[in-house]
């Protein structure tokens, strides 16, 4: 009898420790789907499962449960993964805590609700974040006017506006666009839901939403905007109760002297800007860097900043990524002019060579933005009627993991940033 039970002491410390975690690398040599990596992390925060985000480790891994469905899921999508045991598990975490190293283990915790901004009809351009979200496999509800107007903007942790236009000046779309069928009826649809919605002018419509997004942000919401959503947000809030807009837009002229009567302390980012007077000239302001670069395409690449892990995760987090040299795109709204970006406000990234901010970062209220310039980062130059990118043509790009990062940043189990 004492030798069964040495015989079964044998066996069972001699059996392998089964693997605890499963490693999703993010640097570039060990991942080629490194977007649909970001809708395993959402899928698996949504199986109520916590994940942990190992900042400046190997591009931003992430550290999942090991369960036979992960790994499954992750063969299914292509997705890259290592089984670590329990003490290659430890060994990882514990050089990422060492003080020595420039990382951190952020635990993620919920899957965020996401919103997207956007008008129900189709749009003769795309939109990189629905087009993200959709290759990554991270579901979304598209929400409009109505719906802000509503109060439904609540139901939702994180929200994206896109190529959209708050001064209701319908894109500054109008000397080359006027006569196009869908720049008619895109006119038409909103002036209706103006009036639906109780205001006289789409330009009161468009305040009265970017003031609930506003409160939705200072309540303790997420907000992520792209291309001319950025400056057409601020220059909203900051014309609040001046009519900026001419005649074509809104049946009468813009206010005498309305450029004295900005008021920069309403804005979320930034500040001095001029506005864009002529109806004829595509652009809203002088924070559009577009018209101003000196820079040739081949050339065209951003910086992102380096932060401190452990004493900034947030910052870091929204930085992660496989290079820190993003190649440049364009969109109505390209980049900001570094200096009518408010000191508060952190520039994540920039072009150095035009002294351009392209991604940048702030706290409002409770809430937290995240501006980044251009339309679609795959996309040089996307011009209306262009075809959509097709993202399996590009699924480790560096320009769409930034918009993804954001997306996983609500989910993220808060600490106080330090600087």
């Amino acid at each position: 009898m004492r030798h069964l039970y040495i015989l079964l002491f044998i066996l069972l410390f001699s059996v392998p420790v089964s693997a605890s975690y499963i490693l999703i690398p993010m640097d570039a040599e060990s991942q080629t789907e490194h977007l649909k990596a970001y809708g395993i992390t959402y899928w698996t925060l949504e199986k109520q499962l916590k994940v942990k985000w190992l900042l400046n480790y190997r591009g931003g891994s992430f550290l999942l449960p090991d369960t036979e469905e992960i790994k499954k899921e992750c063969q299914i999508r292509g997705i890259s993964f290592e089984v670590l045991s329990n003490s290659k598990t430890e060994e990882i975490l514990n050089l990422i805590s060492s003080p020595s190293q420039n990382m951190e283990a952020v635990v993620l915790e919920k899957a965020p609700r996401i919103a997207v901004y956007s008008p129900k009809g189709s749009q003769p351009w795309d939109d990189a974040v629905t087009m993200v979200l959709t290759y990554a496999e991270i579901p979304y509800t598209v929400i409009y006017d109505e719906e802000v107007l509503a109060d439904q903007l609540l139901l939702f942790d994180w929200l994206h506006l896109h190529h959209e236009d708050f001064t209701g000046q319908y894109g500054k779309f109008y000397r080359a666009y006027r006569a196009a069928p869908w720049y008619i009826k895109n006119k038409k649809e909103a002036e209706a839901m103006a009036v639906k919605s109780g205001y006289n002018k789409v330009s009161q419509l468009k305040l009265a939403v970017s003031l609930k997004i506003r409160d939705y942000v200072v309540g303790g919401g997420f907000m992520f905007a792209m291309c001319s959503a950025t400056d057409s947000f601020d220059i909203a809030l900051a014309a609040e109760g001046v009519d900026i807009c001419e005649a074509m837009f809104d049946e009468d002229p813009s206010e005498a002297g309305y450029q004295s009567k900005i008021n920069y302390n309403n804005t979320f980012a930034f500040k001095d800007f001029i506005l864009e007077r002529s109806p004829m000239v595509y652009e809203f302001s002088s924070i559009d860097m577009t018209s101003k670069r000196k820079i040739i395409k081949e050339i065209d690449y951003f910086t992102l900043m380096d932060y401190s892990a452990k004493w900034d995760p947030i910052p870091t987090m929204l930085v992660q990524n496989h290079t820190s040299l993003i190649k440049g795109f364009m969109g109505q709204t390209t980049s900001y002019a570094r200096e009518q970006v408010k000191a508060s406000v952190l520039v994540m990234g920039e072009q150095k060579t035009n002294g351009e901010a392209r991604y940048i970062h702030g706290i409002k209220g409770k809430g937290f933005f995240t501006f980044y310039g251009g339309h679609d980062p795959e996309d040089y130059q996307h011009r209306v009627g262009d075809a959509k990118t097709e993202l399996e043509l590009h699924p480790s790009s560096p320009g769409y993991r930034l918009i993804l990062n954001n997306v996983l940043f609500p989910a993220a189990k808060k600490k106080k940033q330090k600087t």
